[in-house]
């Protein structure tokens, strides 16, 4: 057996799960793993980011573009609380994800060591949204037994994040450990009583609904679902900010069930008879806070098919529900014996026929026509473009109007944090680009890009190309949207003072322009998918553009005659 340090252990255990890229910060308190990624260079790559926030995020969007975990590594202290943004948007967006944390040594342990944190006080189980798991290495020996657990932990049951916390000392220690082989994740079947009883519940039913989303899909999982939609004619819709899982332009779509959902088919899920969620764990979002599907008992029947076990029945009782991954439940599903006929085509066709007339917009002020810029984006990008966004009402225009072609075409192409994270887009879509070599579009605000704005330099650093859409209205407009719904005509925090962001995304190395009319975007964006480096896009426009249906000033006059 040959000797080797612990940090360098650690890499080959990295390399062993199929890991390509690592993203992170350096620190000194794992200097030995940086010196194995260092010798190691030919199999794995380091992405030096420049703030653990936007390094986190571009481990969680590796996870989602892939299904196996985003490896993020950092430091101790304020390094690991800076990545906790991350590993909350794997735990909510059920994204498997690893964060390898330097820690202080064995010695100073409980003493409040320099930048001494207790972690699984902070990232643990009891957090109920953090990490899955926290787990710190003491022994070099054991990190083959604690990275292939980790992996496991990641992927298995609801996809997540797992921590594991590394001393220093541990990371210099010689070993003559080898890396355990490659962990796949474990499938769950359908219990075949469940699925005849699923079927029972089709064949009484008038008014179904698909509600599809949430981690482990695959595109074989896509293509199954397809299948089975088909077989039955049911019309299915997206979870929010899973708008992929499903073929957007397939006749059977019915539309995205989140933020700003189009308000027919928030009424055809209340009137829907049956429900089947398969995947989503229907968070707020996607159940318009509890109220599209009622918590605890639901009027509608409900069928929940859900990877975890402790996911199912913990916030709906459902009428039926099933324990089963998502390969395995849509492949189960495909094979479901559909009748000749069914009463509800006339339904299907109707739940589609509303998602089409949606795309239609309503007329808003301005020079800037956003369902037109969409459109074009729509017409230039290509169909297995990355497309990214942080958290704000700018990400609305591309919800309603952008469609993807789906999971089921081979590629994810939404990167969108269904935490509502602000920043995640622009270290998402440069992630995107390192790791496929796909386009990758990112879609931002004035106040969602100066998040984590910094990671630009991250992509240039990387040869990494992004385009970016910055949508600048001068103010944090989904609080402001909020601010005149509830207390009209009360500004207070919302307004912002901006940067030049054109000059500024040229400081780092992109192309930066500013446009104001609509006509100016096409030859902006053919030159942006044309020129080898990033590019940003900066559009001026109405603040009282402030949704895709209505204007600030609309809200603030509804809420006013409210109050009256």
């Amino acid at each position: 057996m040959t000797h080797q340090i612990a940090g360098h252990l650690l890499v080959d255990c990295l390399i062993a799960q199929g890991v390509t890229h690592a993203f992170g910060v350096p620190g000194e308190s794992y200097l030995a793993v940086l010196d194995g990624l260092h010798e190691r260079q030919g199999q794995i790559k380091f992405v030096t980011c420049r703030q653990e926030g936007g390094a986190a995020f571009m481990a969680e969007a590796h996870g989602k573009l892939t299904g196996r975990p985003g490896v993020c590594m950092v430091t101790r202290g304020p390094g690991a609380t800076n990545a906790s943004i991350g590993v909350h948007t794997a735990f909510q967006d059920s994204t498997p994800m690893v964060l390898l944390v330097g820690d202080v040594a064995s010695d100073c342990r409980d003493r409040e060591a320099f930048q001494e944190v207790d972690y699984a006080s902070f990232f643990g189980p009891s957090t109920k949204g953090f990490a899955k798991r926290v787990e710190r290495i003491d022994r070099a020996e054991r990190i083959p037994e604690y990275v292939a657990r980790a992996f496991a932990t990641a992927m298995n049951g609801r996809p997540g994040p797992v921590v594991l916390v590394l001393p220093e000392d541990m990371l210099t220690q010689l070993t003559d450990a080898q890396a355990l082989p490659r962990v796949e994740p474990v499938q769950a079947w359908s219990d075949p009583g469940a699925l005849r009883n699923l079927r029972e519940m089709l064949l009484k039913s008038e008014r179904p609904l698909i509600i599809a989303g949430g981690g482990g899909w695959t595109p074989q999982a896509a293509q199954a679902l397809q299948r089975f939609a088909e077989n039955w004619k049911l019309p299915v819709g997206n979870a929010f900010r899973f708008q992929d899982t499903f073929d957007n332009f397939h006749p059977l779509y019915a539309g995205d069930v989140g933020i700003g959902l189009n308000p027919k088919l928030a009424a055809r899920v209340k009137a829907s008879d049956l429900i089947i969620a398969i995947g989503p764990r229907l968070g707020e979002m996607t159940t318009g806070n509890y109220t599209l599907i009622e918590a605890p008992r639901p009027r509608q029947k409900l069928v929940h098919i859900h990877a975890s076990a402790e996911e199912l029945n913990r916030v709906y009782q459902a009428d039926l529900a099933i324990n089963a991954t998502m390969n395995a439940a849509a492949r189960s599903l495909e094979v479901l014996t559909a009748p000749v006929s069914v009463p509800w085509e006339a339904w299907t066709a109707e739940a589609n026929a509303d998602y089409l007339a949606n795309l239609q917009p309503q007329k808003l002020p301005g020079d800037i026509d956003m369902p037109a810029i969409v459109g074009l984006l729509q017409k230039h990008l290509p169909d297995d473009a990355v497309l990214t966004n942080g958290a704000g009402n700018f990400a609305s225009w591309m919800h309603r109007f952008y469609k993807h072609h789906g999971l089921a075409k081979g590629h994810k192409t939404q990167l969108a944090p269904n935490v509502g994270a602000m920043g995640a887009g622009v270290p998402a879509g440069i992630a995107a680009n390192i790791v496929t070599g796909r386009t990758a579009f990112t879609i931002a605000g004035d106040g969602d890009f100066l998040m984590n704005g910094q990671e630009l330099a991250t992509a240039v650093q990387h040869g990494a190309k992004s385009i970016i859409v910055l949508l600048n209205n001068g103010m944090y407009g989904t609080i402001r949207m909020h601010q005149e719904r509830e207390y009209p005509q009360h500004e207070s925090g919302s307004r912002l003072q901006n940067p030049d962001f054109a000059a500024l995304a040229r400081a780092y190395g992109y192309a930066g322009v500013r446009i104001t009319q609509t006509a100016q975007f096409e030859a902006e964006l053919l030159a942006a998918l044309a020129r080898p480096e990033g590019s940003l896009i900066e559009i001026m426009l109405d603040p009282e553009v402030i949704t895709t249906r209505a204007t600030l000033s609309s809200i603030t006059e509804s809420a006013m005659s409210k109050a009256l």
